[in-house]
């Protein structure tokens, strides 16, 4: 049973734009804090965002000022909306949700490709 649907990966040049979506459950999307993640050939997996119910959010350094993580309550989608890519920005990203003792769900994963 797929938990979370990711979409919005592709190759784009240093300096673009993606945007990511991640799409789940009204349950899931409601009761918990949402974030991406990727990982690059060769390396580990690292937090990239995280948007709590609330909506504070949270950036790993290396994308603060560049991305923005957001929620739409409508459609129970959390997005990842990444402006001026660098290379070091590729990766697969992952989307995902995690509740303590209950479950720990991944997205499908969705490749990113910036070039220089």
């Amino acid at each position: 049973q797929v938990q979370l649907v990711e979409s919005g990966g592709g190759l784009v040049q240093a300096g673009g734009s993606l945007r990511l979506s991640c799409a789940t459950s009204r349950t899931i999307f409601r009761l918990n804090t949402m974030s991406w993640y990727r990982q690059a050939p060769g390396k580990q997996r690292e937090l990239v965002a995280t948007i709590s119910t609330g909506s504070s959010t949270n950036y790993a350094d290396s994308v603060k000022g560049r991305f923005t993580i957001s929620r739409d309550n409508a459609s129970y989608t959390v997005y990842l909306q990444m402006n001026s890519l660098k290379p070091e920005d590729t990766a697969v990203y992952y989307c995902n949700v995690r509740r303590p003792f209950a479950y720990d769900y991944w997205g499908q994963g969705t490749q990113v490709t910036v070039s220089s």
